[in-house]
């Protein structure tokens, strides 16, 4: 470089430095500016029906559904169901033994293990976020703050989503290693011998089933009924005991054979929480922002007039 444009170019970088002043700050985060005007409060099935569609379990609801809403200047933007917890259940058994039945249970003992979850814990058994607030954050902190103000000592999760989103994890949940489902092999066998596609694939199985005559399509669909049913608690239990059966024989082909998938395959994540606020008065209301006010294990600091 000549001795001119050696001139030039130091004469640029002292004026740029002059005029551009560059910060960096340490473990810069982004924060969404919306989640301070979103609000945690007790909803209705209406805000349910609002957004049902978006979740994958639209179809029914939980036993002893309870409803929570977070609230956007009037607009509902996420609905979490919490529910009644299953009696027996093999993944809390690896989290809580004693509650394991020991094969020398009475009615009494049993009797006090129901007795014992129905007053101890709750289960968070549908949770949805509209699309237009997903990876913003919002998730996590409204299942930390719901989890508080249902007020239970331990709340409890089974979700197939947290293998790939750690929304329960960052909400302050511990999970267990995952198993398979209690029919899974005896599903598996089924589907194999029923179909010849791959029995995680709907739509091959779907297309399989197109290619059958009438008749012989509407007898596998009666056998995967009969099997479906006889294996499902779901169908017998909460908002369907009493009418599963008559539901299940309603089923078009999709919705049958995604049950039965469902049944068979799936694997959830089951994760605990204790919650620290047990025993003190819950807020009717909180603000999403809340959850930063302390770790996700620890009691609730938030104070209203901050």
């Amino acid at each position: 470089m000549t001795r001119a444009r050696q001139s030039v170019a130091g004469a640029f970088q002292r004026e740029s430095d002059a005029l551009t002043q560059i910060e960096r700050a340490d473990a810069a985060c982004a924060r969404f500016s919306l989640l301070e005007r979103m609000f945690v409060e007790r909803g209705t099935k209406r805000d349910w029906e609002l957004l049902h569609e978006l979740h994958y379990k639209a179809e029914n609801l939980p036993s002893g559904p309870r409803f929570w809403r977070l609230d956007l200047e009037g607009e509902t933007v996420g609905v979490l169901v919490t529910a009644t917890p299953k009696g027996l259940l093999k993944e809390r058994h690896l989290a809580f033994p004693h509650l394991k039945p020991d094969g020398q249970d009475t009615r009494l003992t049993n009797t006090h293990r129901y007795k014992w979850i129905n007053a101890n814990m709750r289960v968070i058994s549908r949770f949805v976020v509209d699309t237009m607030y997903r990876g913003v954050g919002a998730g996590y902190r409204f299942m930390n703050l719901v989890s508080r103000i249902e007020g239970a000592p331990i709340m409890e999760i089974q979700s197939s989503m947290s293998k790939f989103n750690l929304f329960g994890q960052k909400a302050g949940f511990r999970f267990v290693r995952p198993l398979n489902a209690n029919k899974y092999v005896q599903g598996l066998t089924f589907l194999r011998s029923t179909f010849a596609a791959h029995p995680a694939d709907l739509e091959a199985i779907l297309a399989e089933l197109a290619g059958l005559d009438a008749a012989r399509r509407e007898a596998v669909l009666e056998e995967v009924r009969a099997f479906y049913y006889r294996h499902s608690a779901l169908e017998k239990t909460g908002s369907n005991r009493g009418n599963g059966q008559t539901r299940v024989a309603a089923m078009d082909a999709r919705t049958l054979v995604k049950s039965l998938q469902q049944l068979v395959l799936a694997s959830p994540m089951y994760g605990v929480w204790k919650n620290p606020d047990a025993g003190r008065p819950p807020p009717e209301r909180l603000p999403l922002i809340a959850f930063d006010a302390q770790e996700p294990t620890r009691p609730l600091a938030w104070r209203g007039d901050e």
